[in-house]
């Protein structure tokens, strides 16, 4: 876990010294990333491929001669053999898998672009960077899918991708793409969907996708009340922002706090491609999420702060949801399931206020684990 300082100066933007002239993602123009080719680097890029400049290229022209120049084989140099990717679906170990899995998508949707939103970081050459890569996916299904034979429709849908990064290689990712949104356009009924896909990989001798334990969901001590937070500081500092923010409304239960964290024209584009406006949105979204697990509890895994007070700050933060499936909802009739997803959000504070929010995490995974064989 990061801790406060560690997530504000390890980027190097907050550190006292001089700005870090380190690439942004603006205009979603990939042609500016290419041209960095044989350009002075912007920061210290020990053991990685001397094409790249900083860490922010390495993720954007890494991902886009994989996905979109077809260079499949691009993984073997710049994943671990041993890399692991955590995601709501289970998880992949090896790059081997990576590479077939890859393939799979690419054979899917052949015609798949990849478009880089934002990548906010943190680390260095020596310790390893951590990246947030927000993209959105956009292709036509023209090739067989997991889901079934070519629908022949379109779909774009957003993925978060959290790597550790060490020497020109992914270590570890994870990832958190809204399969849902993909699903919805493809024409398929989410929910049939999901049990069919769910029984045919059970009967395949498959373990469930998220292996759980049996015990309570802990977001209480017996009868006690959530764990409390101390006081704030005295200036504003995103990460203890954050935190404080996403422990009063989710575990605490505190929704109406969500007038003093958010900005009243507040944007949360989330999953199912759905665009939230506002506190009265953004409330009934988290108490529906809650009324369908009553026992639900968020818990903050890893935050990376970019930016500064004047600018404002983007901020990555990757976040578990625990609970059990009891109550009503979108996820069809209670079934007593626990669950459990993994999920990211990208962050746009402003004047001391959430402004922006880009949610994203597996809802058709979620599906799958509620109607995962017993």
């Amino acid at each position: 876990m990061v801790s406060k300082n560690e997530s504000l100066q390890r980027n190097g933007e907050n550190s006292g010294n001089a700005l870090l002239e380190v690439s942004r993602v603006q205009g979603n123009d990939i042609s500016k990333f290419m041209a960095l080719q044989g350009t002075p680097h912007r920061q210290s890029m020990q053991g990685f491929h001397p094409d790249y400049v900083d860490i922010v290229d390495y993720i954007i022209r890494v991902t886009h001669r994989i996905w979109e120049e077809k260079n499949i084989g691009l993984i073997y140099t710049s994943y671990g053999h041993n890399a692991q990717v955590h995601s709501s679906d289970g998880e992949v170990y090896g790059r081997d898998k990576v590479i077939a899995e890859t393939t799979k998508t690419q054979g899917a949707f052949p015609d798949i672009r990849v478009i880089a939103d934002d990548v906010i970081w943190s680390g260095n050459d020596v310790d390893g960077f951590h990246s947030s890569h927000r993209l959105t996916w956009v292709g036509q299904n023209t090739g067989y899918s997991q889901y079934g034979p070519p629908t022949g429709r379109k779909m774009v849908c957003r993925e978060v991708a959290h790597c550790f990064v060490k020497e020109n290689r992914v270590m570890e990712e994870w990832t958190a793409r809204d399969e849902l949104a993909a699903v919805w356009q493809l024409g398929y009924n989410a929910i049939d969907l999901a049990r069919r896909i769910a029984a045919r990989e059970a009967a395949a001798g498959a373990k469930p996708p998220v292996l759980l334990g049996t015990g309570e969901v802990d977001r209480l001590l017996g009868q006690t009340t959530p764990e409390e937070l101390p006081p704030p500081s005295r200036t504003f500092e995103p990460e203890d922002f954050i935190r404080r923010a996403i422990h009063e409304i989710w575990n605490w239960r505190m929704i109406g706090k969500i007038r003093d964290y958010y900005a009243p024209n507040f944007v949360s584009y989330n999953t199912g491609n759905r665009v939230l406006y506002g506190w009265g949105d953004y409330q009934g979204n988290v108490t529906q999420l809650l009324g369908a697990f009553p026992d639900g509890r968020m818990l903050v895994d890893h935050v990376i702060v970019n930016g500064n007070e004047g600018d404002g700050y983007r901020v990555a933060v990757r976040w578990i949801f625990q609970g059990t499936h009891q109550g009503p909802g979108f996820y069809g009739e209670p079934t007593g399931k626990r669950i459990q997803i993994l999920g990211d959000t990208h962050y746009l504070i402003e004047n001391g206020k959430f402004v922006k929010e880009w949610n994203v995490f597996d809802e058709f995974a979620l599906l799958k684990q509620i109607y995962w064989p017993v």
